[in-house]
């Protein structure tokens, strides 16, 4: 009876929306949807037709991770595939859902989230992270340059959007592996203190600051930045892929926290993905759904107007706002190469499940941002000046300060030594 109803089902979306997938059942039977198939399909059971005849990202992505289909071909051609189906299936449930407003996000739950993703191990990211493990969207100038070039220039993207110079601090929210913290400290002479969750992030980035001789400049902490104590204590705040961990609920806390740590005149720069839905709704076509269960257990997405508002609300003045929407479908597009061209070492590191999870994650996660279902900012700002001087600003009347003397693979800054 399954079996009819999946050879029914396959045969209406040949005839409406032919595509270059097929598939075979578990007992063999083959239906090709195209002329020229680039994605084989095998559903190993008849309990796996289940997913398949009402699809969505979520639900075909849930079926490979558990084993229950198999996919060869392409891993671009594999997604641009199962968005035709998912948009074929029940346009209901592609709209994504309204966010619940639930989720906790006290210190314990988002300790245990980060865990959840970033503790796999330092090897695994290593392996298709560049060689300084920074694991957020990079910066192209040209569009020519490869992974580890164009995240230098991110790094630097920030520093000047920052105005660093010898002897500031810095505060770098969500540091990771400690690329920006050592950075900055290096090649522009600041005292730049990184805080994180992550067991396996504070260990590694600790060590690569001994090893980059940086232990009189760079202090990594395993904290969670609403406990860092003090007020008006850092020059410069950077927060850069940490914003997705926050909540909704506690964005106006977040900026809170960055207006108290800010000195009057200090400049923020916030870099996080964001929704594209006004309305804060997740990621569509089940996508959102999928990365909430099995990748980023509790991330919530603000629209970036939501960002902007709670921002303001908090203090701080808004003085540039950058979508990187485009670099960061580039980024993913090399972190997803990368990976599959060593999934095999990847899946004995971290198993075979969480193997196809991040197989499917950055694979979807490139084709989304191409497709604009999600966006990414950065939101530069500053903390104005109390009194009669209020309205000063730190920052030149125009922006050539963040773009000059930027070369295609060049990094724009020379190193520091104070």
């Amino acid at each position: 009876m399954i079996e009819k109803q999946v050879l029914k089902y396959l045969e209406g979306l040949r005839r409406r929306q032919p595509l270059p997938l097929r598939v075979t059942l578990w007992n063999g039977s083959t239906v090709a949807l195209g002329d020229e198939p680039r994605v084989d399909l095998r559903l190993k059971d008849a309990t796996s037709a289940r997913y398949f005849l009402k699809p969505s990202m979520s639900t075909l992505g849930e079926a490979f991770v558990e084993g229950h289909i198999d996919v060869d071909g392409d891993i671009r051609d594999i997604i641009a595939v199962a968005e035709h189906l998912s948009r074929a299936g029940d346009e209901e449930q592609g709209r994504g859902k309204l966010p619940s407003w639930l989720a906790r996000h006290t210190r314990k739950s988002d300790r245990k989230a980060i865990e959840y993703h970033y503790d796999v191990s330092n090897e695994f990211y290593s392996a298709w992270l560049d060689p300084r493990m920074v694991y957020s969207c990079a910066y192209f100038r040209s569009g020519d340059e490869d992974l580890a070039t164009a995240q230098v220039q991110k790094l630097d993207h920030v520093c000047r959007k920052l105005m660093l110079s010898p002897g500031q601090t810095l505060l770098d929210i969500g540091c990771g592996w400690g690329a920006m913290a050592i950075h900055a400290a290096s090649r522009y002479g600041v005292k730049a203190v990184g805080v994180t969750l992550s067991t396996n992030q504070f260990e590694l980035a600790r060590e690569r600051v001994r090893e980059a001789g940086l232990e009189d400049r760079v202090e990594i902490r395993l904290q969670d930045y609403r406990d860092i104590p003090g007020d008006a204590t850092f020059d410069r705040i950077s927060s850069i892929g940490m914003f997705e961990h926050v909540g909704l609920k506690n964005l106006r806390g977040y900026f809170d926290t960055v207006h108290r740590l800010l000195v009057p005149g200090g400049i923020a720069l916030n870099h996080g993905i964001t929704s594209a839905d006004t309305d804060n709704r997740s990621v569509g076509l089940g996508a959102g759904d999928f990365i909430d269960r099995y990748v980023f257990p509790d991330g919530e997405l603000p629209h970036v107007s939501l960002a902007i508002r709670e921002l303001s609300e908090a203090g701080l003045e808004l003085t540039d706002a950058e979508s990187l929407r485009r670099h960061y479908a580039k980024t993913l597009g090399f972190w997803s190469e990368r990976f599959e061209q060593q999934i095999e070492r990847l899946s004995a590191l971290a198993g075979e499940k969480r193997a196809r999870i991040w197989r499917v994650y950055l694979a979807g996660c490139a084709h989304g941002f191409a497709h604009g279902w999600i966006n990414i900012y950065q939101l530069q700002a500053i903390k104005p000046r109390s009194g009669a001087n209020g309205a000063e600003s730190p920052l030149p009347l125009s922006r050539g300060y963040i773009y000059a003397d930027q070369r295609p693979g060049g990094t724009g800054s020379q190193p520091q030594n104070a």
